[in-house]
């Protein structure tokens, strides 16, 4: 009988007591993933919304408990000026969700800017890696629970229009790879999502071709359905995927010579 009733608190706690952390709050594919999982009937007794934008995510916090009912808890760190990750040390989840990310000005733009290289590195990868490491120890030593984060198919080949952040999402997307590898063997799954030309905030005022653009819904949809699926890495489009294979194979002496 106890042992029955161990089971049924565990599968209990599981159902009803899962938490998320959302790196990236204010990101409109964040916002898309969080309703996409409560509108499929999973229940999270708490949120954890960490953002460097109080005032915006407090709007998004009250929006999913009016609609949802959904606790949320809005947590201020600022990725560029903030290093100590105390403010999380009790914090717990079974699901990362990191959407944090930083376009900056393209390379014709802002290539000898120093200021916006250093903040395309820091936000990309430099600052972000070191708080992924200290989430991905706590799910480590649990032995369970999920990573999903975004990188971008400008990582898959240096192009001229934007190389700096570019670069900095090979680099996230080649360590999101080792982690996937690393923490499979420790119970924890890492899931890398690759979005193309998205309809966001961050686009805002970019000229983007509609057949190759998506929308923060569609990319919600898909990214809740390949975690589920326990995917490990998927193309927000899938076109994308047959874009970049046919990018990555263009030989260097002709690929230099074309402006992309």
């Amino acid at each position: 009988m106890l042992s029955f009733l161990y089971l049924y608190f565990v599968i209990l706690a599981k159902v009803y007591f899962k938490l998320m952390i959302v790196l990236g709050s204010t990101s409109d594919i964040s916002q898309a993933f969080i309703e996409k999982s409560l509108k499929s009937g999973d229940k999270y007794h708490k949120i954890y919304l960490v953002t460097s934008n109080q005032e915006t995510t407090e709007k998004l916090a009250r929006h999913l408990y009016v609609k949802y009912q959904q606790e949320c808890e809005v947590i201020p760190f600022d990725l560029i000026n903030d290093s100590d990750f105390s403010v999380f040390d009790s914090v717990d989840s079974e699901l990362l969700f990191c959407a944090t990310g930083y376009l900056g000005k393209n390379t014709e733009e802002g290539l000898y800017d120093i200021e916006n290289s250093k903040k395309i590195i820091d936000i990309n990868y430099a600052k972000l890696l070191p708080l992924l490491n200290y989430f991905a120890e706590k799910f480590e030593k649990k032995a369970s629970g999920t990573i999903i984060a975004l990188s971008s198919v400008a990582g898959e080949r240096g192009r001229q229009s934007n190389f700096m952040y570019g670069s900095a999402k090979a680099g996230f997307t080649a360590y999101l790879q080792g982690l996937r590898n690393y923490l499979f063997h420790k119970g924890v799954h890492v899931l890398t999502i690759i979005p193309g030309f998205m309809d966001t905030k961050m686009t805002a005022g970019l000229d983007l071709p509609k057949p190759v653009t998506s929308t923060p819904e569609k990319a919600g949809n898909l990214i809740y359905k390949a975690y589920k699926k326990k995917k490990n890495s998927v193309y927000v489009l899938p076109i994308w995927c047959l874009i970049m294979l046919l990018i990555r194979n263009i030989p260097e002496f002709i690929f230099k010579k074309m402006k992309m």
